[in-house]
C-alpha cells in the first residue's frame, strides 16, 4: 500500500521556502520534489486557503510564506492538506452481522482512534520553527 507522504514533503518545502527568502515557483518546488508543477499548485492551494502561504503571478511571483514558521504547527499543515488518514490499515467489512467481526472491528477502531489522537496532539505541539531549529542544530554538528 502506498504511503501518503504529502505532510513530510510540504513540511520540507515550507522550511526551504523560509530559508530561501524569496518566492518559489511551482516549477522550482516541483523540481525539488520530483513531481509535476500542477501537483504542487493543487497541494499548495490548500495551504494558501488556510493562510499559511501566498501566491503571486508574473515575474518575481511564486509561493511565499504568509506566516512565520513559529506560527505554523505540523497539525496546521496536516489539516490544510485535508486531514489525510494517519493509518494505512483498516478493518474488515465483509460480514457486518458476524459478531466476531464486530468485536474485532470495535477493538481496532478504538485503538486507532486513541493512537490517532496521540499523534494529532503531538503534531499540534511542534512548530515549523522547531523543525528549522533542529535543521540548524544538525548543520552545526
Amino acid at each position: 500500500m502506498r504511503q501518503d507522504s504529502r505532510l513530510s514533503r510540504m513540511l520540507h518545502v515550507l522550511i526551504h521556502m523560509e530559508r530561501r527568502g524569496e518566492p518559489a515557483t511551482s516549477e522550482d518546488i516541483a523540481r525539488m520534489l520530483g513531481t509535476n508543477p500542477v501537483v504542487v499548485r493543487r497541494t499548495m492551494a490548500g495551504l494558501r486557503n488556510e493562510g499559511y502561504v501566498t501566491s503571486g503571478k508574473g515575474h518575481g511571483g511564486g509561493w511565499a510564506l504568509a506566516r512565520p514558521l513559529k506560527d505554523i504547527t505540523l497539525l496546521d499543515v496536516h489539516r490544510a492538506l485535508g486531514n489525510p488518514s494517519v493509518f494505512a490499515m483498516g478493518v474488515e467489512q465483509e460480514n457486518p452481522v458476524c459478531l466476531v467481526e464486530q468485536a474485532v472491528n470495535a477493538a481496532l477502531a478504538d485503538a486507532m482512534r486513541q493512537a490517532e489522537q496521540i499523534l494529532l496532539d503531538r503534531l499540534g505541539s511542534v512548530t515549523l520553527a522547531d523543525l528549522a531549529t533542529d535543521v540548524d542544530r544538525r548543520f552545526c554538528s
